[in-house]
């Protein structure tokens, strides 16, 4: 039986090490920021929570932040966002990857173009689109700008290239159209590329705090981040209860992406195989 040298041994060690090293870097800020929240003063002296006031904290943090409101608000438009960019760049991306038309590689060309256009540049003409069809101060408003999105539609349409087509062809033998090819057969297929396209999607609207601030004035319509952002500039000598909510703001994500990491790493390392 083969035996691993001790000079591969050490360098294993060595390995698992700076790799342990790193982790703790960069989760530091996180653990940080969670062990304030537990201080019972207004200052960053007493990190550990004292008097069994574990929840104090964030209890005060909860309800002075009024997000629960906050919390449906951005679940909604999170949820809606992601639902309609996995329809566009499902239907986009199949047809870029599989139908042949004249026009094809330009119209692939102008969805890679939007991707170095930032939204902030198109934040005007948005603006007076929507203020034209009487959607400021609206839910549609957080949804429609974003609604589709060239990631999306390059990322499935790299995935979608990847799958053989001999199992499409099949399918046509079978009788299946075109749209019974993409839900039956290439969908399926391609879970992890949409489960990548969920949480980039998802985590994205949840962190957004631009469109809610430039398309919304209603205290209705405020999602986390802006509740979050309001909540900062009331309390921003006390620490506790301010890492308290950016705990509470930040909690949903990391379970949404632990949940979702082996489909999203294995839908990132499979997607561009094939040009």
């Amino acid at each position: 039986m083969f035996k691993p040298s001790r000079t591969r041994k050490y360098g294993n060690f060595l390995t698992l090490g700076v790799l342990l090293l790193l982790a703790v870097i960069i989760l530091l800020p996180l653990i940080v920021v969670f062990l304030t929240s537990f201080a019972t003063t207004g200052t960053t002296q007493d990190v550990l929570p004292k008097n069994g006031s574990y929840v104090t904290n964030y209890r005060d943090a909860w309800g002075r932040g009024k997000f629960l409101i906050a919390f449906a608000n951005s679940t909604l438009v999170a949820v809606c966002v992601t639902s309609f960019q996995i329809i566009t760049s499902a239907l986009a991306g199949y047809a870029l990857a599989r139908l042949k038309f004249r026009g094809r590689s330009l119209l692939l060309l102008i969805v890679l173009a939007t991707l170095v256009i930032p939204f902030q540049l198109l934040v005007i003409p948005v603006f007076l689109v929507l203020k034209w069809g009487h959607l400021i101060n609206t839910y549609w408003a957080l949804i429609l700008p974003t609604a589709a999105n060239g990631f999306g539609i390059f990322l499935l349409r790299q995935y979608f290239q990847s799958i053989p087509v001999e199992l499409e062809e099949a399918a046509a033998i079978d009788g299946a159209n075109r749209l019974q090819i993409l839900w039956q057969v290439m969908l399926p297929l391609a879970r992890p590329a949409l489960v990548t396209l969920f949480l980039f999607t998802f985590i994205g609207e949840w962190n957004d705090l631009f469109k809610p601030l430039v398309f919304t004035t209603k205290p209705e319509l405020r999602t986390v981040q802006l509740a979050l952002a309001e909540f900062q500039e009331q309390f921003t000598n006390n620490w506790p209860l301010l890492m308290a909510a950016v705990t509470i703001a930040t909690v949903p994500v990391m379970l949404l992406f632990l949940i979702g990491q082996r489909q999203f790493i294995r839908g990132i390392a499979t997607t561009g195989i094939k040009n």
